[in-house]
């Protein structure tokens, strides 16, 4: 899988010498230029734009996205609480499978809860009921997540509409007594796309749930096409989004709703790392304090090649690296850790490739941060805030040994 983003925007002038290592440095002016694209665009669609928590979550930054988006969304009760203690507007938390016990809580929070099946909905009828009559919940309103079954995505595995997928619910077996207490129908089969491929999927649940609409008496008053669009990229067809979400709005006399990740983050964060180690195996390695493993998992799940800041081009490569005396210029990055596997990707380093070189890869703030790991007792990034726009830097957050002790017994 071929990375979409790696503009390396401010970054190219930014001095990796400035931040400890490993680090997540995130670009404040380059976020809030993807926020306000965001906002354009809701702007000119009249629909409802919530980020998407669990792609990119740094709190520091909810009172920016508060300034642009209309609230989040969230995967659960710790997201939800997350969302209600640090950041403003509207929550619509989805979950693929509740607890009995977090439902109340959840209901308590959010705007939207959103269900991945009608027989959920039906299980937890009386848990929904006590949370509307106990007065904290009573404003929410319930959603169903369908299964377009139209696949699009590059890699089956991150396709929600994929063979056999267990997120959401089938929207050939969609009947209306599926629909009872239902207000929303919610869908995300997107990963990383253009435009293209969200008016197909619309095409394809069109007919199917369109005797369900409000346009056409219906009972669903909104339709949230969830995330996976790269709307802030720079080739995506935001016209014709424009266009299409206006032409589906008036359809179906539904609020719409979309909930973008990677777009709010986009290429807005790099990841600082030293090489700690050099050797040759048939072909030239570097040891990093970077982990596959543990800061990118995605690397290895997806998996996918991240861009470097700086890399160099085959069409440069005509002389050695300072460490390279045979073979060619390309080096092996892996992390620190011990699995075979924890190897990030083959690169030719736009610097010197020995014991205490710097180097960043590029678009690193979404789901990277999210999803590190103290596996194997590596240290996680530490986290700083850059704002490309006025030259300031601070330092978020520092991770000591205490964040691997403490997840432990």
């Amino acid at each position: 899988m071929e990375t979409k983003a790696g503009d390396p925007g401010a970054f190219a002038r930014f001095d990796l010498g400035r931040v400890d290592s490993p680090a997540f440095v995130v670009d404040v002016a380059r976020l809030r230029a993807n926020l306000a694209v965001l906002a354009d665009v809701r702007d000119r669609a009249g629909i409802r734009v919530l980020a998407a928590m669990k792609a990119f979550s740094m709190w520091k930054l909810a009172p920016v996205i508060g300034e642009y988006l209309d609230g989040v969304c969230t995967s659960g009760l710790w997201e939800a609480r997350l969302a209600r203690d640090y950041y403003s507007g509207e929550i619509a938390t989805y979950c693929a499978g509740y607890k009995a016990e977090d439902l109340p809580e959840i209901c308590a929070i959010s705007d939207h809860v959103i269900f991945n099946s009608p027989g959920q909905i039906a299980r937890f009828g009386p848990v929904l009921a006590a949370a509307r009559d106990s007065g904290q919940g009573a404003g929410f309103d319930v959603g169903l997540r369908i299964n377009p079954q139209h696949a699009t995505g590059e890699v089956a595995k991150y396709d929600p509409c994929a063979l056999f997928s267990r997120l959401g619910f089938p929207v050939e077996q969609l009947r209306a007594e599926h629909l009872a207490g239902v207000t929303g129908l919610h869908f995300h089969a997107l990963c990383e796309q253009d435009f293209a491929p969200l008016a197909e999927t619309w095409a394809a649940v069109r007919a199917a749930v369109a005797p369900y609409l409000a346009a056409n008496g219906g009972p669903v008053r909104w339709l949230n096409f969830g995330g996976g669009h790269h709307i802030t990229r720079a080739d995506y067809d935001r016209e014709a989004l424009v266009a299409f979400l206006c032409a589906v709005k008036a359809e179906a006399g539904c609020e719409l709703y979309l909930e973008p990740g990677e777009a709010v983050a986009l290429d807005a964060g790099i990841l600082v790392g030293t090489i700690l180690d050099t050797a040759w195996n048939g072909m030239h390695l570097a040891i990093t304090d970077i982990s596959a493993t543990c800061h990118m998992p995605d690397v290895i799940e997806a998996p996918y090649r991240p861009a470097m800041l700086g890399e160099r081009a085959a069409s440069e490569a005509g002389e050695p690296l300072p460490i390279i005396d045979r073979g060619d210029d390309v080096v092996r990055l892996g992390g620190p850790s011990c699995p075979a596997g924890d190897v990030i990707g083959d690169y030719r380093m736009p610097g010197e490739v020995a014991p205490g070189a710097r180097f960043a890869f590029l678009d690193q703030a979404h789901y990277s941060m999210v999803k590190t790991t103290t596996f194997n007792g590596v240290p996680l990034p530490s986290i700083w805030l850059w704002d490309s726009a006025d030259d300031r830097l601070e330092c978020v957050r520092r991770f000591g040994w205490e964040a691997f002790r403490d997840r432990l017994s």
